[in-house]
């Protein structure tokens, strides 16, 4: 649990550290799709702002790209459960009104039955 944790906080400061490169922007319906690149030209972060907030479906990627974690914004505010992934497993996060409401370490194989 302490890992997921740490794993989590070190997501939130990568995606604050994202924003100060200027990312790739393109309309989509009504919504902004942005795509964050790292140095070596892989995507770091791609995901949607509505009416300048995070809105929607966002998705973290290691400089392999590997994907390291998947959730929802709300108007600005992660929603809902992410998932963020490491080598050895798997830890749910649930956000309320974007704070964390619960976390739970899970086994790769345990997410993909649930699919």
């Amino acid at each position: 649990m302490k890992k997921c944790v740490i794993l989590v906080a070190m997501m939130f400061s990568g995606i604050l550290v994202a924003q100060e490169v200027k990312p790739e922007l393109e309309a989509v319906g009504n919504k902004v799709k942005a795509t964050y690149y790292y140095d070596n030209g892989r995507v770091q972060q791609e995901g949607f702002y509505k009416d300048g907030k995070l809105d929607g479906a966002w998705v973290s990627y290691d400089e392999k790209g590997n994907k390291l974690a998947v959730g929802e914004y709300t108007n600005g505010m992660k929603t809902g459960k992410w998932i963020f992934f490491n080598s050895n497993n798997l830890c749910e996060v649930a956000f309320e009104n974007s704070q964390i409401a619960s976390v739970k370490n899970l086994q790769k194989d345990a997410l993909a039955n649930r699919n």
